[in-house]
């Protein structure tokens, strides 16, 4: 089980958090948490209520939910930050790119 895996997408570096197992959020504080989100990193965060104190605000939330029908999945964004919110505004903008 990994609890950080890295990414590197051009000049940006991608950390996927799956935090399902974490025992405590001061565990994220023990492995530098705050190092990891910077000027050039995306951190995407499954379970992030888990790391409630030790993590930052969000920019952009993305929830994915199964359809009620059984069939696909219904996606949903929320801003909460002004940096999330100019992200939703360019996706509403460039929809499909």
């Amino acid at each position: 089980y990994t609890l950080v895996e890295p990414y590197e997408l051009g000049e940006w570096q991608v950390f996927h958090f799956d935090l399902y197992r974490l025992a405590d959020p001061e565990e994220l504080e023990f492995m530098g948490i705050r190092d990891y989100f910077g000027d050039f990193s995306v951190c995407l965060v499954e379970w992030p209520e888990r790391g409630i104190g030790a993590l930052p605000s969000a920019d952009l939330r993305i929830n994915i939910k199964i359809a009620r029908e059984g069939h696909g999945r219904h996606v949903i964004f929320g801003a909460d930050s002004d940096r999330g919110k100019r992200v939703l505004s360019r996706m509403e903008a460039e929809p499909g790119t």
